[in-house]
């Protein structure tokens, strides 16, 4: 069973801040549009990421726009408790390696446009060198602690350059090029949940692309571009749930913890990186547990306060923050997290934040385990693929129509959603594993949880922001993933008093609404 923990304090190495360039890209008709270079080609990229394409050659029409490396962590065994610090600290440093080489990259794109073979020579190559040396710290590190050394990670070292992979760019008079394709929309691990989202085709090139014309704001920094919004009046009605069946558990538990209006932040992430300040490279919004940061350990978190008006719930609740791009700084426009990390903007308090525990539709639930940790959604899904996405965008007065790749342009008059569904099923051993997932899962299509697991109260997250109409917000990210959409995520070790846990269950079971 895992428990946080680490001293050890590393700070990213990551100097100055990226400069915004625009470069001239030849669209299909002919025409001429400026576009952030890094975040608004109408670009795409021919095989996933490791792929052994040539990463340095840059196709005609395209500007590549990031550098897109494997996941280690996900390509992780069983990790021994022993051997779990060490490992944590190098997978963060390998996030701060990929952040370091962007910032080259980004830094450096007349280079790259002169000599496609210098990205090759002077970024990857140097990265893959330190990605293995990092990897082969990992391997034995596990070794040492009784575990079977892993084989063919060293695979994994080499990164490549890719395009931002929108099907069309804003074209000058504000229209839409189409093309974008459309989502299918399932939580991962599972067949039900949001179907399918129109988010392309005809009717989003029209609607969209007035909007995007009349905002006359560009991207900022580095993403997102244009072709991240779409309105949300668009998309069709694309929720669906499981019914509930006879023997299910249809209570509901409300946790009021406020919307962080004490501006509790920080860059650092306790489940992925424990012991390593500014592990997430982008800053966080924290509700519940007020004793949360890289350095917390489990009895740091018993003994913290808590936002939360029931003091039984010490939970930790926390996401990246949404900014609004309008030009303006906030206090760490110089500071890791924030500008040195390519997140830049005014952030955005939430309006209002919604914490709910749900039940199965098929089955009671049972306890979650003290300190069990969940992550939802993938802060690298732009390069590790969409497989593990899960967060939602929509509006206030149109939350039947959920998006995943795209925020959402409201009306006048509508709220910007973000709603997190976590994993509702546990493996009843583990509270965290080595890749931060396979200890919880999401449930089956019918509802039910897959063999060799039992379902638990499933956190609901909604949180609402008043942002003006159309494009000029979005999510804080890794820099490489440039502000995308999909790689929205949402975090949460239950701290929970065992008589409070008691009651939710008991709530969830019998049906009722308790809070």
């Amino acid at each position: 069973m895992r428990r946080s923990s680490g001293s050890s304090r590393k700070r990213s190495t990551l100097a100055g801040r990226m400069a915004i360039a625009s470069v001239a890209l030849i669209l299909g008709g002919g025409g001429l549009v400026a576009v952030n270079v890094y975040a608004s080609a109408n670009e795409g990229q021919s095989g996933p990421p490791g792929s052994g394409q040539n990463s340095g050659q840059l196709n005609i029409g395209q500007q590549m726009s990031t550098i897109s490396c494997p996941d280690v962590t996900n390509s992780l065994p069983d990790v021994p408790d022993q051997a779990r610090p060490q490992v944590d600290r190098e997978l963060a440093g390998i996030d701060t390696q990929i952040t370091d080489a962007y910032e080259k990259f980004a830094s450096n794109k007349d280079k790259v446009a002169r000599d496609p073979g210098w990205a090759d020579r002077s970024v990857l190559a140097p990265l893959k060198d330190s990605r293995a040396a990092a990897i082969d710290r990992i391997g034995a590190a596990i070794g040492r602690g009784g575990g079977q050394r892993p084989q063919g990670l060293q695979g994994l070292a080499p990164c490549s350059l890719r395009a931002d992979d929108n099907g069309g760019a804003a074209s000058a008079n504000g229209q839409q090029a189409q093309g974008q394709g459309q989502w299918q929309g399932q939580t991962p691990g599972q067949g039900q949940d949001q179907g399918q989202a129109q988010t392309g085709g005809q009717g989003q090139g029209q609607g969209q692309g007035q909007n995007v014309g009349g905002q006359g704001q560009g991207s900022l920094g580095n993403g997102p571009s244009k072709n991240d919004f779409v309105d949300i009046r668009s998309v069709q009605p694309n929720v669906r749930t499981p019914r509930a069946q006879r023997g299910g558990s249809t209570g509901l538990f409300t946790s009021n913890c406020g919307v962080n209006q004490n501006a509790k932040r920080n860059p650092d992430n306790v489940i992925v990186a424990p012991g390593v300040s500014n592990g997430a490279h982008h800053m966080h919004d924290y509700v519940g547990n007020q004793a949360t940061d890289a350095f917390s350990s489990d009895t740091d978190l018993a003994n913290g306060g808590t936002s939360c008006s029931n003091q039984g719930d010490k939970s930790t609740y926390y996401w990246p923050v949404l900014r609004l791009q309008n030009g303006q700084n906030e206090n760490d426009a110089n500071a890791d997290g924030g500008g040195k990390d390519q997140n830049v903007g005014k952030i955005q308090t939430p309006v209002q934040v919604t914490i709910k525990l749900a039940g199965s539709p098929v089955s009671k639930v049972t306890a979650m385990p003290r300190f069990l940790r969940i992550i939802t959604g993938d802060a690298k899904a732009f390069t590790n693929g969409n497989a593990n996405a899960n967060a939602s965008w929509s509006c206030t007065g149109f939350e039947n129509r959920q998006l995943k790749d795209k925020y959402p342009i409201c009306p006048q008059g509508s709220n910007v959603v973000r709603t997190f569904t976590f994993q509702s099923c546990w493996d009843g051993k583990n509270t965290d594993s080595a890749n931060h997932r396979t200890h919880v899962a999401f449930a089956l299509k019918n509802g039910a949880c897959p063999a060799g697991f039992k379902a638990i109260p499933q956190l609901q997250q909604r949180i609402v922001y008043s942002v003006p109409p159309g494009p000029g917000f979005a999510v804080d990210s890794f820099p490489e993933q440039l502000h995308k959409p999909v790689t929205d995520h949402g975090d949460f070790i239950d701290v929970f008093s065992d008589s409070l846990m008691r009651k939710v269950v008991n709530c969830i079971n019998t049906g009722r609404s308790c809070a």
